[in-house]
Order: C-alpha cells, then sequence, then structure tokens
C-alpha cells in the first residue's frame, strides 16, 4: 500500500515558519531559495535604538539579515534589538519599537550596532556610552547607522579608522568632534568598525557585510529579495552628483559652487570665484540666474546659512559663535539672514526644536 502525502495547508506552512523562528533559527519560509553549503556559524548582532532613531535605516539593516536566513533557510544571522532601559523606543517617525532587552553582558562575538537618527548628540546616557565601551574593550565589533557614529565618537570608539554619518549632520559632528572628519562615502567598514549614512544605505552596508560571510552571489540574491538591485559600492556618494542636483553640466559653475561649499567659514568675494571659474562678474552672475534663478551672492548666503541652522540645532555653539563660523560679520546680521530664510529667529528655532 503506497502511502500519499497531503500537501501542506497555508496554515501548516505558516506554523512550521514560526516554530523555526521559536526554535531561534529566525528562518522564516519562502519560496526563493539559495543553499549555503557547509557548517555555518551563526552571528549575533544587538541593534541598540536610541531615542529619534530612524526608522528606515533601522529596518534596511535588519532585513538583509532576515532575507538571509529565508533564502539559505539555515540561520545564518541571529538578532537582539535592545534599548537602554528594556523598554519601547520612539523612532524619529513617531512610531515605537519594543526592544528585547535591555544593556546587559553580550558575548565578544556580537556586533553592536548603534541606532541613531534626529537627536544626534545626547541621544546615549552614560551608562550606554560605558556599556559600548566595555563591549569594544572585550573585543566586540561595533556598527552605527545614520547618525550613530556621534555616539561612538562620544565613547571614544572611533579612533583612527574610517566612518560616516549622514551628510545632513556632518557639519554639526565636525564642529562637536575636533579633529575628526567623517566620510562623504554611503558607508565604510574599517576593521572591527561599520557604519552608514542611514536610510537605504543601510541595506548597502548589511549587503557588503553578507557578500564578505557567504560570497557576492549570495548577497546579489538577497538584495533582489529586498528588490534593492545590485548593492552600491561604499565609494558611492550620499547625495546625488552637482550636476544633477543643479540640472547643468557646467564645470565652471559647479567649480564656484564647489569653492563656496568648501568657504563657508570665510566666503569668497564675487571677484574671486568669477576669476577662478574664468568668468567675469557679470558672466557669473548671468550663469546663475540662468541655471538656478538665484544670484551668486544669495545661493552663497543661503549656504552658509543653512549650515548654521544645523549647527544650531546638532550643537551647544552660541548664536555668536555660530555667526563667526559660518561667515557672518555680527550675531545680528546673522538672524536678520536666518529670520529672512526660515521665519523665525535663531534662537526661537533653538527652542521649538
Amino acid at each position: 500500500m503506497t502511502l500519499t502525502r497531503e500537501p501542506e495547508s497555508i496554515s501548516d506552512r505558516i506554523a512550521r515558519s514560526r516554530a523555526a523562528m521559536i526554535d531561534g533559527g529566525l528562518i522564516p519560509v519562502g519560496v526563493a531559495h539559495f543553499p549555503i553549503k557547509g557548517a555555518v556559524q551563526t552571528r549575533d548582532y544587538a541593534f541598540l535604538l536610541l531615542p529619534r532613531f530612524t526608522l528606515l535605516a533601522f529596518s534596511s539593516a535588519v532585513e538583509p539579515l532576515r532575507v538571509a536566513n529565508q533564502l539559505s533557510q539555515r540561520p545564518l544571522y541571529r538578532w537582539r534589538v535592545l534599548s537602554q532601559d528594556g523598554g519601547s523606543v520612539e523612532s524619529s517617525s513617531g512610531i515605537s519599537v519594543e526592544a528585547q532587552g535591555a544593556l546587559g553582558p553580550l558575548h565578544r562575538s556580537t556586533s553592536v550596532i548603534v541606532c541613531s537618527g534626529t537627536d544626534a548628540y545626547d541621544a546615549a546616557g552614560r551608562p550606554a556610552l560605558d556599556w559600548l565601551r566595555n563591549h569594544a574593550a572585550h573585543g566586540g565589533e561595533m556598527g552605527g547607522i545614520c547618525t550613530g557614529a556621534f555616539t561612538l565618537a562620544r565613547a571614544g570608539l572611533l579612533g583612527s579608522r574610517r566612518y560616516t554619518v549622514h551628510w545632513e549632520n556632518q557639519a554639526g559632528f565636525r564642529e562637536l568632534f575636533s579633529g575628526h572628519d567623517p566620510s562623504p562615502r554611503i558607508y565604510e567598514i574599517d576593521g572591527p568598525l561599520m557604519t552608514c549614512g542611514g536610510g537605504a544605505a543601510s541595506t548597502d552596508m548589511m549587503l557588503a557585510v553578507i557578500a564578505q560571510h557567504y560570497g557576492e552571489e549570495f548577497a546579489l540574491r538577497v538584495g533582489d529579495m529586498c528588490l534593492h538591485g545590485a548593492p552600491r559600492q561604499a565609494e558611492s556618494p550620499q547625495t546625488s552628483s552637482l550636476a544633477l542636483a543643479i540640472g547643468s553640466r557646467n564645470t565652471r559653475l559647479i567649480r564656484v559652487i564647489r569653492l563656496m561649499q568648501r568657504n563657508l567659514e570665510t566666503p569668497l568675494t564675487l571677484e574671486e570665484l568669477a576669476e577662478a571659474a574664468g568668468y567675469s562678474c557679470r558672466q557669473l552672475e548671468r550663469q546663475f540666474k540662468a541655471v538656478l534663478n538665484e544670484t551668486p551672492s544669495r545661493y552663497y548666503r543661503n549656504l552658509r546659512v543653512d549650515l548654521a541652522r544645523s549647527l544650531l540645532f546638532e550643537t551647544e555653539m552660541s548664536v555668536t559663535e555660530i555667526a563667526a563660523a559660518t561667515g557672518f560679520e555680527t550675531a545680528n546680521h546673522f538672524a536678520k539672514v536666518f529670520r529672512e530664510r526660515f521665519g523665525v529667529s535663531p534662537t526661537r528655532a533653538r527652542a521649538i526644536l
């Protein structure tokens, strides 16, 4: 007598998937499959969520690990979500995520990734900083996504290694941590330290990690499952090219804007900018008006006041200090320009943050 096997029902399949996750394998059931041959050692990650962390960056880091387990049907990765007090943490979008535990001893093989966001500088308390230092001192790998490098810098864990933070926060980072210069790249992996600018770059970074562990082909398949396509390389810039941003390939105009960006504290004169690009002042004015519908002076001023706003929110510098750091001769002039651009005074803007 031949016994026939009943087709697995959808409910049975869901139950099997849940059982696999409960057993500690974290292996959801899926249709696509990519076999990983040989013995594997489950790699552990602990994601420390700090207040106002960016949800996109966090989920973009976790999901490739889940997909890797699902594709291989093996427990390649295991992860836990931690918070400073073991409770839920509110993200920058107002959505809270429940932690699975608080700060506590971890095996040295666990990689800790700090997930931060809009509260870049002071989101981590002293116990968290001490906990990070202790884990690093015992040989644990460290990471930071979005603005996580702020916390790693406060803990003294960046050293001379390459790292990055979100491009919006890099100016404030340089002011807060003298001698530190974050990379403009989307992610950096330098020995036991991995960092990325956040957003979708978290996926690129984790795909690079997966490629190191299990090969490029497997990482590409994980990226396909995430609908991410080919992973971007680490050297990819965080922002669109300047030519794309301004809608022009005028190399001389781009050169002027680059000069402006590099000289915000001590602004160059219109004559100096024009000379660097091989224009007369009148020609430079016409080029800016044609491409950007803006005068060079106003465009330059807006770059400086945008930097000032970043410093206002991310540092404890006084308004006078910020004015000096962004090339304004007096705090009163800075406040006037700031109000024109943002509708509120610098002091008021800082108070309502």
